[in-house]
């Protein structure tokens, strides 16, 4: 035993030193490419090298793909959505004068009248609903045309050359081998020291030092946050960006939505509060910076939160409020109906647009289907997050709108620079039924095109 003793121990310090050795040269590194420049806000390229790498790769895969497919006399999947031809908006009243022209020989000018041929429009608008649902899809992943070598976008052939196959294993062993490990430490970093000075921020008196100190310190953790993503971001139109008193709106496609904007400006967040980890994070930052909480009774009255609201953005000094109208998180192929509590308090909006690019990651967070810490894992182990993000010019509410208009007309903003489809749909469908409110609007348009509107009925 003392001879094994003397054979061991040797090896168990060399293996201790290199384990040290190792962790040394990791978090000096860390310290030195990642922490350091999100203190000052400064990058060194590394990542727009890495995602320009990334492009080539997926058009040399994309390429080897559609040569495999030619030889084998394989059919390259496309998505469903594509296969429908998009026509031109029409009116309700329009199409069925079409299906009657195509119809009938009736005077289309006379007394509007039931015909059986309007049964047409509403059974063909079934179908192409059942076909092509503008609604549902935006609560699913954004499908792909071609492969990013995290998944198959053809479920029908698994397998395309050994080049291909070797290629995505040794990509799997790079996104959980290298990359993850990485990602989770910066993750911990961040949050960890977000809460640590936040709370010794929150010792200091109110005042220009604390202000500037916690704006400094929120700034430094979510940009090492944004790393723990690879999150490669481009910032256009930074003269836009929200002020103090303001309300910033923007479309819905995941939580790090609120990290993305906030690696690049300080915002007030509005929330429910939470228990375990999250809960211990909002009450540290709310001790250096007055963020919103509420209280899970609170939330749903309407009273209470407009005037929590309103009273922060009358206290010019407040940094402005970010809030996301949708409500839900959608798939970032378009834009849905804005809850219009924050446009009915009277100030000024500060709208902003986020595109992802879905070939190095999905951003979209399926809250049906994956839990927080299985979408956050799926996020680390992606090849990156990359977005554009717009600041639109600053919007007020015009005298003869009411609070609906005003959001559709931000929403509209939002969804043309975006390049998002602009739904008038509530995204509470992700997760409620279809209110009897849109059934009987187009009911009550049917009805109008037969027996007209009273003044029409008082002039005849």
């Amino acid at each position: 035993l003392s001879s094994l003793s003397l054979f061991f121990n040797p090896f168990d310090n060399l293996v201790c030193i290199l384990l040290g050795i190792s962790l040394t040269v990791w978090f000096t590194l860390l310290l030195v490419f990642i922490i350091v420049p999100a203190i000052f806000g400064v990058s060194f390229g590394i990542r727009r090298l890495y995602m320009k790498t990334l492009l080539k790769l997926f058009e040399w895969a994309t390429l080897r793909i559609e040569r495999g497919a030619k030889e084998n006399n394989h059919h390259l999947y496309k998505p469903y959505s594509n296969a429908i031809i998009a026509r031109e908006p029409t009116s309700l009243e329009e199409e069925i004068k079409e299906i009657r022209r195509s119809g009938s020989n009736r005077d289309l000018d006379s007394a509007p009248e039931f015909e059986m041929s309007d049964i047409f429009y509403f059974a063909r608008r079934g179908v192409e609903s059942i076909m092509d649902d503008e609604v549902t899809k935006r609560f699913s992943a954004e499908e792909l045309e071609s492969w990013n070598l995290l998944t198959r976008s053809n479920n029908n052939f698994h397998y395309i050359s050994l080049r291909l196959t070797v290629l995505w294993g040794l990509g799997l062993l790079i996104r959980y081998g290298f990359l993850l490990p990485l990602r989770v430490t910066l993750a911990f970093t961040g949050v960890g020291l977000l809460v640590f000075l936040t709370c010794l921020i929150g010792l200091l008196p109110s005042g220009r030092l604390k202000n500037f100190l916690s704006e400094k310190v929120h700034l430094m953790c979510y940009r090492i946050c944004v790393r723990a993503l690879t999150a490669i971001i481009t910032y256009h139109n930074s003269e836009n960006k929200p002020k103090n008193g303001g309300i910033c709106v923007a479309n819905h496609t995941s939580p790090i939505d609120v990290i993305i904007l906030a690696s690049d400006g300080c915002y007030a967040m509005v929330g429910q509060i939470h228990g375990g980890l999250m809960g211990v994070i909002q009450r540290s930052m709310v001790k250096a910076c007055p963020h919103i909480w509420f209280e899970r009774s609170e939330v749903k009255d309407r009273h209470l939160v407009a005037k929590r609201l309103s009273d922060h953005v009358e206290d010019k000094t407040k940094l402005p409020i970010l809030i996301f109208p949708e409500g839900t998180c959608i798939n970032n192929t378009s834009v849905m109906m804005f809850k219009k509590g924050s446009f009915d308090i009277g100030a000024t909006v500060y709208p902003v647009a986020i595109k992802y690019d879905p070939r190095f990651g999905d951003a979209f967070w399926n809250s049906s289907k994956f839990g927080m810490v299985n979408y956050l894992l799926r996020m680390m182990s992606s090849w990156a997050i990359v977005c554009s993000v717009w600041y639109l010019p600053p919007m007020s509410r015009e005298a003869d709108e009411d609070a609906v208009q005003f959001a559709n007309r931000v929403k509209a903003a939002i969804a043309r620079q975006g390049g998002l489809v602009d739904l008038l749909w509530d995204g509470g469908l992700k997760r409620g039924k279809v209110k009897d409110t849109f059934k009987e609007e187009q009911q009550k348009l049917y009805s109008k095109m037969l027996v007209g509107t009273p003044e029409d009925r008082s002039r005849s």
